[in-house]
């Protein structure tokens, strides 16, 4: 079925992806494993990893044993039972308005998400305040660029590589306004650029199996991580 971009419902066709590391949803793999190496392990007993748009919990593996509660927030039924299989404490809410108390998380994860929320000040203030004094807030989304457009919408969509319909171009997200958001609430965010591997990418098309390394780049102007700790 062909559907609006951005539509909530894509998520259920594909519902049965989510782990399929060759899938739709395969490159989610690869920023999953390079959002997990910014989160440190866990250095208080009850500490919360808060996983916003969770999806089917693909964070899950990259930190166990680093010590946190895993709670995963997202709004598709069919994602969250693949998140609580696999470990993590699903909780179906909207993230710009989280069924959590202020200060609760050490740590807030926002992997491509932001790029897909239709109130960007709201989801940013929600996830800032989920965050206690000296809490990490690490994420990763796409840019609103016209080269951004261009590789992850026209080329990544049509050719190959992302779920076509899966952006729809008017949110993406400027990481200067990112970065100025997150100050309002008292996170000092940092961003970099990165990148799947070429030579990842080189082998995966040749016909090898296993996952392509996310490497950073010099430029943000089409998918960038943020890390920042709350004042």
């Amino acid at each position: 079925m062909r559907r609006p971009p951005n539509d909530l419902g894509l998520y259920d066709d594909l519902a049965d992806e989510w782990w399929d590391p060759a899938g739709a949803f395969a490159m989610l793999h690869w920023l999953a494993a390079a959002r997990a190496r910014l989160v440190p392990p866990a250095t208080r007993s009850g500490a919360v990893l808060l996983d916003l748009g969770c999806g089917g919990g693909l964070l899950a593996p990259h930190v166990a044993g680093k010590g946190y509660r895993h709670v995963g927030v997202d709004l598709v039924p069919s994602a969250l039972g693949h998140a609580t299989r696999h470990g993590v404490d699903a909780v179906r809410a909207d993230v710009s308005a989280l069924p959590v108390r202020s200060g609760r998380a050490d740590v807030v994860s926002a992997g491509e998400i932001l790029e897909h929320v239709t109130d960007l000040e709201a989801t940013v203030a929600e996830a800032c305040r989920a965050l206690r004094s000296g809490g990490l807030l690490v994420l990763d989304t796409l840019a609103d660029t016209a080269l951004c457009r261009l590789v992850a919408i026209t080329l990544a969509e049509r050719v190959g590589g992302a779920p076509r319909g899966v952006h729809d171009p008017a949110l993406l997200v400027d990481p200067a306004r990112l970065v100025a958001l997150c100050a309002e609430h008292g996170v000092e965010l940092e961003v970099r650029g990165i990148r799947p591997s070429l030579t990842g990418l080189a082998r995966r098309a040749a016909g090898h199996p296993g996952p392509v390394p996310m490497v950073p780049t010099f430029t943000t102007a089409v998918l960038y991580q943020g890390k920042g700790v709350k004042w």
